[in-house]
């Protein structure tokens, strides 16, 4: 987890493939904690042919199947359909766009939104930007996308530094 925190939560990412990834992880972790869902990352990686969304939005109901037997994943029949569901989706958008990067970064228009948390207490579930996302997301088609799992997402590709200001990573991602 300290890893995780130090080295990839809150720093922006603009690969598709990687925000296909957060988004999806973040959807499986819904009423999970993200410490099971990081244990099972890799697991996820080998499942979904490593995020690529063209690959995943070809599964049919036979690799569904196989997936439900997979216990290196949360066998969670909507999440799994909802991620098939959502690489379809997401190369949509992709087409529209050009990426979804240049998509999913439009809701806080290009940059990182810079918090200046000081306690946990401070940092909220959601935000108007996370509502905004998630309705658009599922106006697209997407599922497993409410306002907090979209604000979540948001947290972990650092469309929002919410490192408290007393972080040591608060600074060098508000760089």
């Amino acid at each position: 987890m300290a890893d995780y925190h130090d080295c990839e939560w809150g720093v922006p990412v603009h690969d598709d493939r990687l925000l296909f990834e957060f988004l999806t992880l973040e959807g499986a972790q819904a009423g999970l904690s993200w410490s099971t869902i990081l244990k099972k990352r890799q697991n996820y990686r080998d499942a979904f042919k490593q995020f690529d969304p063209k690959k995943v939005a070809k599964y049919d109901d036979a690799k569904q199947a196989e997936l439900m037997l997979n216990p290196g994943i949360v066998r969670n029949r909507l999440k799994i359909s909802s991620t098939i569901d959502n690489a379809k989706a997401f190369l949509v958008v992709q087409a529209e766009f050009g990426s979804f990067d240049k998509y999913i970064w439009s809701f806080v228009d290009g940059k990182p939104l810079q918090n200046a948390r000081q306690s946990m207490s401070d940092v909220p579930a959601s935000t108007p930007e996370s509502d905004a996302m998630s309705k658009d997301l599922k106006r697209r088609g997407f599922r497993f996308v409410g306002t907090t799992i979209c604000y979540a997402f948001m947290q972990a590709v650092g469309m929002v530094n919410d490192h408290l200001v007393t972080c040591h990573c608060y600074s060098a991602v508000k760089r």
